[in-house]
């Protein structure tokens, strides 16, 4: 939302890759502001209303630059955008002239923070310590800006300093010398924060940290936060419960905590994901989506001085019939050791009651999440006669620290077949007249690792498989990921030397042998997370078995396809690969 007018700005991929428009009043005609080959996101608003910050990357290679634009439209004004260096927005100061960033050009593994002059075009380095640093929020003390940096520990785990401008030292907050799950913001007054953590119990809550003191704010109960957010006045604490993959939105008090959710807002309990999307800086609007499995994000502003709900955003379903869109529901499947998996099933009418085959897709992370909501993926595949199933196995976002915790390092090879029982489920629970469905398996990044998990640990598990961006050796994968990804990526999978033994047993490599079924490889050249060696590597090795395996390789692209010739060919292909041997 614009700080100073009713204009919203939005992401949109109309145009084939994601680009910035916005609309100028309520379900105003949008206005495109950037275009080009290469995503565009818009990161923030300066707060006098002037510019639009914007990242832009190259490729696909996740090394984004910095650019301003003016609201009004008009050419993008580089701000930093180096060859093999990540720079990424953090804040933009009060009176709308500085920016900060962080970048990875003085250390490939480190983030440095850097201010930016709009005026004068000069940048600063303002911070420069070793570590995986970033903005985690911003105060203003005595009219000068306190930083509170976190400093990543793992691919969960950071600690938390402040930092002033005025005297530019770090002074510890939370978090050092532990490796608990925390994220924080500043609470209404300096001294106090809002400290989202599991470190007290199995699920995430919302606490108040006082001197040294957590205060809870939000009840104990069997649900994970998603996450928490407050405008720059902190007038508002916008909290979001995930609800097995289900967004609520609650909205309270920033002093006394007490629920104070507008029933306008209230009103959407039904829909799949209800969010706030950006507050203003000072704190009257609110951009609020809202979601549902068989329509795309609406977006609204709350205006909070006229208790007004206004919707900005039309869903837009181009060539389709909204009719003919399937639900998505929850449900579960059994892990051998009985342990209730659950999973999102979405099936056409078509397919209630009848025998139809099967798609299986593992989502990425491995601490994702595959939640409900509108999925282009599922109703691609349900469109087209297939069951497309989503599991959330162990090891997945939003069901408790135990369960996130429990395919760390080399537990997971406790729990690695939950991959398999979910095949051995559905030909069993699936089966009619004693004929069982054909079942595909599918999934990006560490789906990606799934699936070749699920073609080679678990050979005949499933009758045909397409691995996108997926990592098939867990050894090599740490060994040539980005340096800044491999000291996140550690903490979940293990060390490549300490730990190489359990990395061997859980990679793909080493069961080539047991491969029977048919299996395709997507993966994009300028991968920085999951290097296209990971993709040449197992293909050579079937190769040599004689086991022919088709890979598409995408010049222009890195951790999964962002533009749409790219995408209409890695979802066609795979759904053309699934259908010759699964029908």
């Amino acid at each position: 939302l614009s700080p100073t007018t009713r204009e919203l700005f939005f992401s949109w991929g109309i145009t084939g890759t994601t680009q910035v428009f916005k609309v100028d009043k309520p379900l105003g005609f949008p206005e495109q502001l950037t275009s080009g080959a290469d995503r565009t996101s818009l990161a923030d608003i300066t707060n006098d209303g002037k510019f639009l910050v914007l990242e832009r990357d190259r490729a696909g290679e996740e090394n984004p630059g910095i650019y301003l634009m003016s609201t009004k439209g008009g050419p993008l004004m580089e701000v930093q955008h180096k060859k093999g260096v990540q720079s990424a927005f953090q804040w933009s100061s009060d009176d709308g002239e500085t920016l900060y960033f962080r970048a990875n050009d003085i250390k490939p593994d480190s983030y440095a923070l850097y201010s930016y002059d709009i005026p004068s075009k000069k940048i600063e380095l303002v911070f420069s310590e070793p570590g995986i640093w970033f903005v985690s929020d911003v105060i203003l003390v005595q009219g000068v800006e306190t930083f509170l940096l976190g400093k990543a520990t793992g691919a969960r785990t950071a600690e938390y300093f402040r930092y002033s401008m005025a005297d530019r030292k770090l002074v510890p907050v939370l978090g050092q010398g532990e490796k608990e799950e925390y994220r924080i913001e500043f609470a209404a007054t300096s001294d106090d924060y809002l400290v989202m953590t599991n470190k007290f119990g199995n699920f995430r809550r919302l606490y108040l940290l006082r001197a040294g003191k957590f205060e809870p704010i939000t009840p104990d109960v069997k649900m994970d936060l998603d996450g928490f957010s407050t405008p720059f006045n902190k007038s508002k604490l916008y909290v979001q419960w995930n609800d097995n993959g289900t967004n609520r939105l609650e909205i309270r008090d920033p002093v006394t905590f007490k629920i104070i959710t507008p029933a306008k807002i209230a009103a959407f309990k039904d829909a799949a994901h209800v969010f706030a999307a950006s507050p203003s800086r000072r704190g009257r609007f609110v951009a609020i989506g809202v979601e549902h499995s068989r329509a795309p994000r609406t977006s609204y502003v709350y205006d909070w001085k006229d208790r007004t709900l206004t919707q900005y955003v039309r869903p837009s379903f181009p060539e389709l019939a909204r009719d003919r869109f399937a639900d998505t529901k929850l449900e579960f499947y059994p892990a051998r050791d009985g342990t209730k998996i659950p999973m999102l099933v979405t099936r056409s009418k078509e397919c209630e009651g009848k025998l139809c085959p099967v798609v299986v897709n593992f989502h990425g992370g491995p601490e994702g999440q595959s939640r409900p909501g509108f999925n282009k993926r599922a109703q691609l595949f349900a469109g087209d006669g297939f069951v497309y199933v989503e599991p959330n196995v162990r090891g997945s976002v939003g069901y408790g620290k135990e369960w996130l915790r429990a395919d760390d390092g080399s537990k997971r090879l406790d729990v690695i077949t939950d991959i398999d029982d979910c095949s051995k489920y559905v030909r069993v629970a699936w089966a009619i007249d004693g004929k069982q469905p054909k079942i595909g398996v599918m999934g990006w990044s560490y789906g990606g690792y799934s699936t070749f998990m699920a073609m080679t640990m678990f050979a005949g598990a499933y009758d045909a498989g397409v691995a996108l961006v997926g990592m098939s050796s867990l050894r090599s994968f740490l060994l040539n990921t980005a340096p800044y990804r491999r000291i996140l990526r550690v903490s979940e999978y293990g060390d490549p030397e300490r730990d190489k033994d359990a990395l061997e047993k859980l990679s793909a490599m080493n069961y080539l042998d047991r491969v029977k079924a048919p299996l395709m490889i997507s993966q994009g050249a300028s991968d920085p997370r999951v290097p296209v060696g990971e993709a040449l590597q197992i293909r050579a090795a079937l190769a040599k078995r004689g086991v022919e395996v088709p890979l598409i390789i995408y010049p222009d692209e890195g951790h999964g396809s962002a533009k749409r010739d790219n995408t209409v060919l890695e979802l066609g292909h795979s759904l053309a690969f699934f259908k010759k041997h699964l029908k």
